[in-house]
């Protein structure tokens, strides 16, 4: 129990004294251990890449779940060392909902059948953001996060150290310069003439006690002085670890990159598919509307019909569902026709595309082909021509040159 105590009172001692310190620092009556610059400088770089990494991090969370409420929960499970539930993504649920309204509307009918492929699409685009997102959190947010809860940590419960260390050396420092300034005082020749001897013998005494109370201030420097300079080397070489912290995240940094590039990758090609697909049953999805509801007169032509060159005017005969319209299919049979005299123009091919049949010009990104349109065929689709190869080809596909 007296040990307890005496530690107690000592603590509180060394924690008085260090207050004290502190304080006349801040008021500028007390000295103040400077650092090195370079010292200084690797303090000031790992403050620097802590705030930066905490940013970085919560910002990339944001990114990846952009729910506050899902994230809190992810923190509250990760806190309570439980495993995240698994959660359907937006495009999964969406691919729900389409399947579901396709099933009502009826999967043999076009919008069903647009229903089903779109959410097909988009059940294969939530899976791909859940694959991105587990990697992501692996390979770039967990080592921020152990940077953080462990490096930092670490390097922090140092630092804080070597703050005390160096206001017990500064506060040894001043006890020393007041011990020395005392022993001069009292080691001063006194006046004989004006001072007893018994104030003598007591001046000698005091110079005595003060030269003790000296060298047991220069006991504690130095003892002070080498704890200070051991805890400085172990900060510093925590404090130039955060170059190799910089090494390990820039591998990160490129995982995530490398996550992200094939994610989004994936999420083009998922479409570019869709779009293949879709492009493929636009004219049917087109004969039936027009089967359902008669053309307006007054409705403006399409942008491409209108700005490309046509053949001579053929009457067009309304589709009737059930029924082949077969003076369409041989007007727009691009085998049987022949470009206009002249006012054909050039396209440039932006993705690569496959003929569904031998209607169709099967196309490569970055080519050049001819095309033009002709009467009674569908807007969105345009007539190709690459040397002796003819076809039908998707707008969407082509960029028009002037």
């Amino acid at each position: 129990m007296d040990f307890n105590v005496k530690k107690l009172a000592s603590d509180a001692g060394v924690f008085f004294s260090r207050a004290m310190q502190f304080t006349e620092e801040k008021l500028g009556q007390a000295e103040k251990t400077e650092l090195d610059a370079h010292f200084e400088n690797l303090l000031a770089r790992a403050d620097c890449t802590k705030n930066w990494t905490e940013k970085i991090l919560r910002q990339t969370e944001v990114l990846l779940q952009p729910n506050p409420s899902a994230r809190v929960e992810e923190f509250l499970y990760e806190k309570l060392d439980r495993k995240v539930p698994s959660r359907v993504t937006n495009g999964e649920l969406l691919a729900q909902y389409m399947t579901e309204a396709a099933n009502d509307f009826g999967p043999g009918t076009p919008y069903g059948k647009t229903l089903i492929k779109v959410g097909e699409t988009q059940r294969r685009l939530g899976a791909a953001e859940r694959d991105f997102i587990h990697s992501a959190s692996i390979n770039f947010l967990t080592p921020l996060r152990n940077f953080l809860e462990g490096d930092w940590r670490t390097i922090s419960k140092e630092r804080r150290i070597l703050q005390n260390r160096r206001l017990d050396l500064d506060a040894c420092k001043a006890r020393l310069k007041k011990a020395k300034a005392a022993e001069a005082k009292a080691a001063a020749v006194p006046d004989f003439q004006e001072t007893r001897p018994r104030n003598y013998v007591l001046s000698a005494s005091a110079s005595a006690l003060w030269s003790d109370e000296v060298e047991k201030a220069e006991h504690e420097l130095r003892l002070t002085q080498s704890e200070f300079d051991r805890q400085a080397e172990v900060t510093r070489l925590l404090l130039e670890g955060i170059s190799s912290t910089h090494v390990n995240h820039l591998r990160c940094l490129h995982e995530f990159v490398e996550s992200q590039t094939n994610y989004y990758a994936q999420c083009y090609q998922y479409m570019l598919d869709l779009q293949k697909q879709l492009g493929r049953f636009s004219g049917t999805f087109v004969g039936n509307a027009e089967a359902t509801s008669p053309p307006a007169a007054t409705s403006p032509p399409a942008v491409a019909a209108a700005t490309l060159p046509a053949v001579p005017t053929i009457p067009v005969v309304p589709t009737i569902v059930g029924v082949p319209n077969t003076v369409a299919e041989s007007v727009l049979n691009p085998n049987e026709v022949k470009p206009p005299a002249s006012g054909t123009r050039k396209a440039r091919v932006l993705y690569d595309y496959e003929a569904a049949d031998s209607t169709e010009l099967a196309l490569l990104a970055d080519e050049m082909i001819t095309v033009y349109s002709l009467p009674g065929m569908d807007p969105d689709w345009l007539i190709g021509e690459r040397g002796n190869q003819k076809g039908k080809v998707p707008v969407t596909y082509l960029e028009l040159l002037s």
